[in-house]
């Protein structure tokens, strides 16, 4: 057989390459692969990597991401001897892309850096650590820190884990027959009569005893609920929310407030909230224009299962009913009710200068106060911030500020017409 000579051809590089690749073709009777240009194929062939390191980035300059990129592969070069050298090891695939995401805001960029490696633990970690050590890009200075190293092969295997588990309640809930449900129609007679009342108000028969306890409009939402093997509900028999409810509730580890798809619903909600405050504490809503005694036990399920943090539901819905109000009648700017992380920083608006700011870090405690003009570089500076608290009024200089420090709630002493910009939203001391 006739064997052709070796076939060089040259491909342009990608971006980022420093020069042409040239491949090798052999075009050879082929017995089972051996030899060292195979061995270098099948260590091209990488898989994805072990390990991601997860790094932030800060520069008090703008630089670009090919900067960032550039900076990692010159400035550790020859810092970790010649096994770790980062052009090797990502020519031979042991060392990833290398991503970079930056925001500029105010002359200043932060961001972050994740490196894909498919070396050991400890190789990995030395190479985060020698991440650390560039202080400098371009002529700008520059932190970079690592905030974790995640295990891939861990990440796959919990959500294997979750996503067997989410097919597994598919199969068996689609596995429901009919008999199942004749049995359940003929079970309802029993239930049916198992209904208690509690200060006058209808009540499951574990109301009492349960850590938890569902509260719903009417007898026959706890009657159809009780269908479904669900005990511990009850009614407030409508509007007007008794003294007895609110220390039942009081008692209990939590408290869930189910309510009809309607405004009626949403209605309901808003006096059950203020009567009951912090007691509140998940919010269940039936589908839009459906009442909890007419749904079946699937959507029943369902819908307590997609439960909300009251803290979250209740801001929500109530600023769906004003948006209808104005709507319907054409006044008012929207009102907002605070969450109750944010009510906890009214402490830090007393006695604060005019504007002067409080930066609140992520255990909840605050900075000293910033006067206005250190605060733009306090706030760039800032690690782990999750609020501001300012004595004088929301505009838009203090929405820019808050979003570049990737803080979602402000608390001003007044908030002009914009309540939320991108996404920060302004809360004033009326709101709390």
């Amino acid at each position: 057989m006739k064997v052709e000579s070796p076939a060089t051809i040259k491909l342009r590089p990608t971006r980022g390459c420093q020069s042409p690749i040239t491949a090798d073709f052999r075009l050879l009777e082929r017995g089972p692969e051996s030899g060292p240009d195979s061995e270098r194929r099948n260590e091209n062939m990488s898989q994805e990597g072990k390990y991601v390191i997860h790094a932030s980035i800060r520069t008090d300059g703008n630089v670009q991401r090919k900067d960032v990129v550039g900076a990692i592969f010159g400035q550790t070069e020859g810092l970790l001897g010649e096994a770790l050298q980062l052009r090797k090891l990502q020519r031979t695939g042991r060392i990833g892309h290398v991503d970079v995401v930056l925001h500029q805001n105010k002359g200043k960029v932060q961001g972050e850096i994740l490196v894909s490696s498919s070396l050991d633990q400890v190789s990995t970690a030395v190479i985060g650590a020698a991440l650390e050590t560039i202080d400098r890009i371009g002529p700008c200075k520059a932190v970079i820190k690592v905030k974790m190293i995640e295990n891939q092969q861990s990440s796959k295997r919990d959500h294997v884990i979750e996503r067997g588990k989410q097919l597994l309640l598919k199969m068996v809930n689609s596995g429901v027959d009919d008999s199942k449900n004749i049995l359940e129609e003929v079970r309802a007679v029993l239930t049916l009569d198992k209904e208690t009342e509690y200060h006058g108000m209808t009540a499951g028969p574990n109301v009492t005893e349960s850590e938890a306890i569902i509260i719903v409009e009417g007898r026959n939402d706890v009657r159809n609920l009780l269908k479904f093997g669900i005990k511990n509900a009850i009614a407030t028999m409508g509007s007007g929310i008794k003294p007895e409810l609110v220390e039942l509730a009081k008692s209990k580890k939590g408290v869930t407030a189910f309510i009809d798809g309607d405004r009626g619903g949403k209605l309901l909600l808003m006096e059950i909230n203020g009567q009951l405050g912090k007691a509140l504490t998940h919010v269940a809503m039936a589908p839009q224009s459906r009442e909890v005694e007419h749904l079946e036990g699937k959507v029943v399920t369902k819908y307590l299962q997609q439960k909300e943090a009251a803290s979250k539901a209740v801001p929500r819905i109530q600023s769906e009913l004003n948006k209808e109000d104005d709507k319907s009648v054409g006044r008012g700017n929207e009102s907002l009710v605070a969450p109750d992380h944010v009510k906890e920083w009214a402490s830090h608006l007393e006695g604060l200068k005019k504007n002067n700011a409080i930066i609140i870090l992520e255990d909840g405690s605050g900075t000293d106060p910033i006067g206005a003009r250190a605060l733009a570089t306090a706030m760039a500076e800032a690690e782990g911030a999750t609020g501001l608290v300012f004595a004088g009024k929301v505009n838009d200089r203090i929405f820019e500020l808050a979003s570049g420090a990737g803080i979602e709630n402000v608390l001003g002493t007044s908030v002009g017409g914009v309540t939320r910009k991108g996404n920060v939203q302004a809360y004033s001391s009326e709101d709390l």
